[in-house]
C-alpha cells in the first residue's frame, strides 16, 4: 500500500465511523486549539504591552516614586516610604540633563468626572501632562491644539479630551471651545485626541488631558509626579541618559553612596524583561496543560487503532501473504494513525484561531496569529499521531499470515 492509498483508507475509515472518530479526535482537538489559543493570545498580549501599555519607545527613560513591576509586600511596603517626585525635580532633571533630547512629566486620577450640560460620566482618566508628554507618549491630535508651556506656567483651565468624552458628554457636537466640568472645574476644550479603542474591554478613550500645574492645583501638591525622559538613540546613548538622570535625582534626593535609588528607573526594554518571563511562564503553564489533552487524545488514538487491527486482521493476512513486509503494514498502520491525528490538529488549529479572535471582537483582547504557532500545532500533533501509533502498528506488523487468515470475517 503506497502512503497515498494509506491516507486516502485512513480518512474513508474517518468519515465513515462520524461519532467514533469525533470522539477519537475530541483530546487532540482539544489539546491543539488549547495550545493555539494561548501561543495568539499571548504574542498578541506582548505586542500589545510593546506597544500600548509600555509605549515609552526604545529609547525612553520612565522615573518614578513607586516601581512599575511590584513583586512582593516588602518591596510595596518600601516603595510607599518613598519621598514624593515633585515639579521642582522634573525642572531639575529638565534643565541639568545634557544627554536628554526631552524631559516630560505626568500624573494621573482614574475616578474623575466629567460633564457637559446634563450629561455626565464617570471613571475618566484625568492626566496632567507637560507639553513635552505629547511627543513623548506619541500622542496625535486630530483637531485642535495641546497644551503649551504658557498653559503650564499659568495653571490654564484648559482640556484635551478623547473621543468619548467627545461622543457621549458633548453629544458630538463640535467640541473646540465648549466649556466642561472636571470634577466640579471649569476647564474649556482646545484639542482632540486621536481614537485608540478598546482594550481588554477597556476604552482607551475616555481621558482628558490638562496641564499638570492646573491638575495639581485641583487634586492638591501632595502627590507624586511621574517623568519621562527622552534620549538620544538606544544603547549606549540610553545608558548614558539613564546614568546621568539617575545621578541628578540622587544628588536632589540626597542617597547616600551603597544605597539603593529612592525612587524607580525603568526603560522599555527591561519592563518587556519583565512583563516576558511573567507571560512565558504563564504559557509554559498553559502549554503543560494542553499537553494532558494531547496525551489523552494519542491513548484515545492508540486504542481505536489497536480496534482497527482486530478488525482488519483477515486483510493483514492477506497483505502479507501477497508479499507485504513488517515495515509495509507498520508504516501502512503508522500513516493512518498520523493522519487521523493531522486532521485532529488541524481542526484544533481552526477552533483555537477562531476562538481567540472572537475573543478578540468580543471584549478587544489583543491576538495574534503566528505562523510558526499554526505549523508547531500541526507537527505536535502529527507526533502524537505516530508515537501513540507505533504499538498498534507494530502489533499489525508481527501477526502471523496464517493465523491472520484464518481470523473470522
Amino acid at each position: 500500500m503506497t502512503a497515498s492509498e494509506a491516507i486516502r483508507v485512513a480518512l474513508q475509515s474517518l468519515w465513515a465511523n462520524k461519532l467514533r472518530s469525533v470522539l477519537t479526535l475530541l483530546g487532540v482537538v482539544i489539546g491543539v486549539s488549547a495550545v493555539i489559543a494561548v501561543v495568539t493570545f499571548v504574542n498578541g498580549i506582548n505586542g500589545y504591552f510593546a506597544e500600548k501599555v509600555f509605549n515609552l519607545g526604545a529609547d525612553v527613560v520612565l522615573i518614578s516614586k513607586v516601581s512599575p513591576v511590584i513583586t512582593n509586600v516588602d518591596q510595596f511596603l518600601e516603595n510607599q516610604k518613598r519621598k514624593d517626585l515633585t515639579l521642582d525635580d522634573y525642572h531639575a532633571v529638565e534643565q541639568q540633563c545634557a544627554h536628554c533630547e526631552s524631559v516630560g512629566a505626568g500624573i494621573s486620577n482614574f475616578n474623575g468626572h466629567v460633564s457637559y450640560g446634563e450629561q455626565l460620566v464617570a471613571d475618566v482618566s484625568v492626566r496632567g501632562w507637560t507639553p513635552t508628554m505629547s511627543r513623548i507618549a506619541d500622542f496625535d491630535l486630530t483637531s485642535g491644539r495641546f497644551i503649551t508651556q504658557t498653559d503650564v506656567d499659568t495653571a490654564a483651565q484648559l482640556a484635551i479630551i478623547g473621543t468619548d468624552i467627545e461622543e457621549n458628554v458633548l453629544g458630538g457636537v463640535d467640541p473646540l471651545g465648549k466649556e466642561i466640568r472636571i470634577d466640579g472645574h471649569v476647564f474649556t476644550v482646545i484639542g482632540t485626541g486621536k481614537k485608540q479603542g478598546k482594550t481588554l474591554g477597556q476604552s482607551q478613550d475616555n481621558y482628558v488631558v490638562i496641564p499638570i500645574t492646573s491638575f495639581l492645583r485641583q487634586y492638591g501638591s501632595h502627590q507624586s509626579i511621574r517623568m519621562s525622559a527622552k534620549a538620544a538613540g538606544i544603547g549606549e546613548q540610553l545608558e548614558t541618559t539613564s546614568d546621568e538622570v539617575r545621578v541628578i535625582l540622587r544628588s536632589r534626593r540626597h542617597d547616600l553612596p551603597g544605597k539603593p535609588d529612592s525612587f524607580a528607573l525603568e526603560t522599555n526594554a527591561s519592563l518587556m524583561g519583565f512583563w516576558s518571563n511573567l507571560s512565558g511562564t504563564f504559557f509554559i503553564a498553559m502549554i503543560a496543560i494542553a499537553s494532558i489533552s494531547l496525551v489523552i487524545g494519542g491513548i484515545v488514538i492508540m486504542n481505536i487503532m489497536l480496534v482497527s487491527v482486530t478488525e482488519r486482521t483477515r486483510e493483514i493476512g492477506i497483505r502479507k501473504a501477497l508479499g507485504a513486509r513488517k515495515a509495509d503494514v507498520m508504516r501502512q498502520f503508522l500513516i493512518e494513525s498520523a493522519t487521523m491525528a493531522l486532521v485532529g490538529g488541524a481542526v484544533g488549529v481552526l477552533l483555537g484561531a477562531s476562538f481567540a479572535k472572537g475573543i478578540t471582537a468580543l471584549i478587544g483582547m489583543p491576538s495574534a496569529i503566528k505562523l510558526w504557532s499554526v505549523l508547531a500545532g500541526l507537527l505536535v500533533a502529527t507526533s502524537v499521531g505516530v508515537f501513540f501509533g507505533v504499538y498498534p502498528a507494530r502489533r499489525a506488523a508481527i501477526l502471523d499470515p496464517i493465523v491472520a487468515l484464518r481470523s473470522e470475517l
